[in-house]
């Protein structure tokens, strides 16, 4: 016999570089979630350093300070009892990668790269990272000492997988993912999964909106189950201007959305 379960989905007006600002706004939309009874909560992507950090992806600070914040998520009480799906730079291999770090109680539960890159229009994300093509594979991640010393894992799994409990099973995807005509939720819906997540970092343009929800409405009546999605709020600092409205499908249909424009830094869904 299924359960319920509830969960959270958010928009946060994230700013390249502010980390201790991404910080207490990720926090603060955890707690929100927690509040209303959530066990999982997404944000949107790159949520940690911000979407538009553009060439800093290539300092070799952008990723110990997302780290540091990393540990500082890990490490906070907000966290406890609750799968927090948070979106940063990770390098794997010597190899740059735009990933979702899922993690539960102190535990690093997978590190999930993106696979299909926005790289057109406004976008260039092969710029900055390396899609991964190891299409339902996984390696071994070695952590850095920080995070090993509060997970105490030396590894985790990193790469194209989702995540079984005994009552559900939960995929990621990140953006452009949804976008494309090749979308891994064709084939985690295939395999099972009945939570479908996407984190974004989606700019605003006359009607993208209308087509954002018709692709997640689509989705959720293609495979059932349910989709969140997750967006940045904002201009981050840079040109393009982020605008929210995150969402949640059930069967083809929008149950939940959040505001397109807002002054608050922190909306859910």
């Amino acid at each position: 016999m299924g359960r319920k379960v509830t969960l959270a989905t958010c928009t946060l007006n994230q700013w390249a570089l502010d980390f201790e600002g991404n910080l207490q706004r990720i926090l603060q939309s955890i707690k929100i979630a927690k509040e209303k009874g959530a066990r999982y909560r997404l944000g949107p992507e790159l949520e940690i350093c911000g979407y538009g950090c553009s060439d800093h992806f290539f300092e070799s600070d952008t990723i110990l300070h997302s780290f540091q914040v990393l540990a500082k998520l890990l490490e906070s009480p907000v966290t406890t009892d609750i799968i927090c799906d948070v979106g940063m730079p990770v390098i794997h291999k010597n190899v740059r990668y735009n990933c979702r770090v899922i993690f539960l109680n102190k535990k690093i539960l997978l590190i999930r790269p993106k696979t299909v890159m926005a790289n057109a229009g406004n976008y260039r994300e092969l710029r900055w990272f390396t899609p991964w093509n190891k299409l339902r594979e996984v390696e071994d991640h070695f952590l850095p000492r920080m995070i090993q010393e509060i997970t105490r894992q030396d590894t985790v799994p990193f790469g194209d997988a989702v995540l079984a409990s005994k009552d559900t099973c939960i995929g990621s995807e990140i953006c452009e993912e949804l976008w494309a005509p090749n979308s891994p939720h064709i084939d985690m819906g295939l395999d099972g999964v009945e939570i479908f997540t996407n984190a974004s970092g989606s700019h605003h343009e006359l009607r993208k909106a209308h087509l954002r929800v018709d692709l997640v409405k689509s989705t959720t009546i293609k495979n059932g189950g349910i989709y969140l999605l997750s967006n940045l709020r904002g201009c981050d600092s840079d040109r393009l201007y982020f605008d929210g409205c995150a969402m949640i499908s059930i069967n083809g249909d929008i149950v939940a959305q959040g505001s397109q424009f807002s002054l608050q830094n922190v909306v859910r869904s």
